[in-house]
């Protein structure tokens, strides 16, 4: 397998959880590995990430968790909202949460989709792959 030295499979995550972010990269690398998957734990450090790459390194697609230190994953949206660099990338927001009204906001401000976290092991392979149906091959 050939890899390109752009980041055209590159996630980018921001979950303050050990536990998921190792769940779920291990669910995208089991699909694919050649899936990169950033975990940034921290709302505040996310943006800043976002803010020190080029356009050519940005990720094909952003998972955020709803509920993380600095920024929530709902208000690194809103700020990304404001950016057009960012616009063309899918969001997903995911949660512990079920709450329709977390779900109605994150909607509402563009993201692809709100994704309850799994709680077993085999749906976050599942979900990983819905997750990566998001994503525009190029």
């Amino acid at each position: 397998m050939q890899f390109s030295g752009h980041s055209k499979r590159l996630i980018l995550l921001a979950e303050d959880d050990i536990d998921d972010q190792e769940l779920l990269e291990n669910a995208f690398s089991e699909i694919d590995p050649t899936w990169q998957l950033v975990c940034i734990p921290n709302g505040r450090k996310f943006i800043k990430y976002l803010e020190s790459i080029e356009d050519k390194e940005l990720p094909v697609l952003m998972i955020l968790d709803y509920n993380i230190p600095e920024l929530t994953g709902v208000e690194i949206v809103e700020e990304l909202n404001d950016q057009s660099r960012y616009l063309g990338i899918p969001k997903i927001i995911w949660s512990t949460s079920s709450s329709p009204v977390f779900k109605a906001r994150s909607i509402e401000l563009g993201v692809v989709d709100y994704i309850t976290k799994p709680s077993d092991l085999a749906s976050f392979l599942t979900i990983a792959k819905y997750m990566l149906s998001f994503v525009k091959e190029a």
